[in-house]
């Protein structure tokens, strides 16, 4: 009797253990929904729900039914759907640039600080493919990129040209500074040149963050020159928030109460013109009316961009910055969710004080966010229109062929039938390769062959995509 209650406790006891397993393995996909984030405890998921059978498993970027998984739905862990808040007008969205790297054309890198823009800066001069790479030697800062058969760059950025314009120059040094740099450099062949700016926006918070554990580490920037309307600003205008070499070790405290520190608002005053507020002396208008024209100009300034990406949609700037150019990366982008800012425990409200001191980067952020999603919602549009505009030219010509064929073995006696779709004329694919003919070889026409022309799945996902 002992025995037989022990069996039933035991047995019991694994049925309890058994679901607290499969309901952890459930959680798993709704607390890390990002395989990036959590690639263990997917597998480990993964392996639960295929029944550790390893027949059935299919590729990571491939779905049951043999279709391609579309990487970029989903991307960074993002659960809501995304519902535009701002009108733009076509143009605004339909940013594709004809650049020309065999003429003058020359991509401008507008480095904000602490958005990734090192690890961007290095795909641009390691990971694009070109017809001539830019040239990278080990100990070396710079690399060379110089345009097919000419000396001559079509890179302005830090690992190119270096920071011949000043220290993190933003858009007002830029562009009054490039110009007459790459003119003095090299003679162009056409005038004017086409100079593409492009740039990358991060969540001001983790920016934030970023910045003051850069400058608890002694970073200083003092080579920023903050050129506008042809001077530097003088101490008055621009005073240090610190007596010594540089800052390092002070506490987050510290550096939210300097009223002079640069990182508040940092992405608003470099994407702006400042020669509209007057540079640098804060006297000429109100706080309030200063930062309200810096930020409309900030928005108007990112709109007319060849191209900006966000740090926390990797794939997607990527995506992007291939389409708008006409170039592709070697090696996909990678995101990474784990930085020194993420590490911060920050209290509610020292977080509060944050968003309150970069409410303008704030604005800009949520503006950029959703100007750069719909960007990349209607080039996905106009990739899957495109697709599906040669797959019907595709249909048309297969079947005017294999109707041309069927015609000529008819008899004169003898009335056309309905053609096979699925027919494979192997004898014509041997005739083309054997007369030495340019005859593409015709194969099974696929099941999707026959699908509606306006009314694939495609078009239902194209405006309800989930990010």
């Amino acid at each position: 009797m002992d025995v037989k209650s022990s069996s039933s406790s035991h047995n019991r006891l694994l049925i309890v253990l058994l679901m607290v397993l499969l309901f952890g393995v459930i959680m798993i996909q709704y607390v890390c929904p990002s395989r990036s984030e959590c690639q263990m405890l997917h597998q480990l998921g993964s392996w639960f729900k295929d029944g550790g059978a390893t027949g059935t498993r299919t590729r990571g970027n491939e779905i049951p039914d043999g279709l391609q998984r579309d990487p970029y739905i989903a991307e960074d862990g993002a659960l809501v759907r995304f519902v535009p808040r701002f009108n733009f007008t076509r143009a605004d969205l339909n940013r594709v640039v004809d650049f020309n790297i065999k003429g003058d054309d020359v991509i401008v890198f507008l480095h904000i600080q602490k958005t990734g823009g090192t690890t961007f800066g290095r795909h641009l001069v390691r990971n694009i493919q070109l017809e001539r790479p830019c040239e990278c030697h080990a100990g070396q800062k710079k690399c060379t990129c110089y345009r097919p058969g000419k000396k001559e760059t079509w890179l302005f950025s830090r690992f190119s040209t270096g920071w011949s314009c000043g220290l993190h120059a933003d858009w007002t040094e830029l562009t009054s500074c490039v110009p007459s740099r790459m003119d003095s450099r090299e003679v162009p062949e056409n005038l004017p040149r086409n100079y593409y700016y492009i740039t990358i926006l991060r969540d001001p918070v983790s920016r934030y963050l970023s910045e003051w554990r850069h400058v608890q580490r002694g970073a200083t920037w003092k080579a920023s020159l903050h050129v506008c309307d042809g001077r530097s600003p003088t101490l008055s205008e621009l005073p240090n928030c610190y007596s010594g070499d540089d800052w390092s070790g002070c506490s987050l405290l510290e550096f939210m109460d300097c009223p002079y520190n640069l990182a508040n608002n940092r992405q608003t005053r470099m994407l702006a013109d400042l020669s509209l507020v007057g540079c640098y002396n804060v006297s000429a208008m109100s706080e309030e009316e200063r930062w309200a024209v810096l930020l409309e100009s900030a928005k108007r300034n990112l709109r007319g961009m060849a191209f900006f990406g966000l740090t926390e949609y990797q794939r997607k700037t990527q995506y992007l910055f291939e389409r708008t150019f006409n170039l592709e990366f070697i090696a996909p982008f990678t995101q990474l969710n784990g930085t020194r800012a993420s590490s911060v425990e920050v209290p509610p409200e020292t977080q509060h004080r944050i968003l309150q001191l970069n409410r303008w980067d704030v604005e800009l952020y949520e503006y950029a966010r959703d100007l750069f999603l719909q960007r990349f919602q209607v080039a996905r549009q106009q990739e899957r229109r495109q697709a599906r505009e040669r797959r019907q030219q595709e249909r048309r010509r297969l079947r005017g062929r294999l109707t041309t064929k069927q015609g000529r073995q008819l008899k004169p006696t003898e009335t056309p039938s309905q053609p096979d779709r699925h027919l494979v004329v192997a004898e014509e694919q041997h005739k083309g390769k054997a007369g030495g003919d340019s005859v593409e070889s015709e194969m099974l026409l696929p099941d999707w062959w026959d699908l509606d022309e306006n009314g694939t799945m495609e078009d239902y996902v194209d405006n309800v995509e989930q990010w």
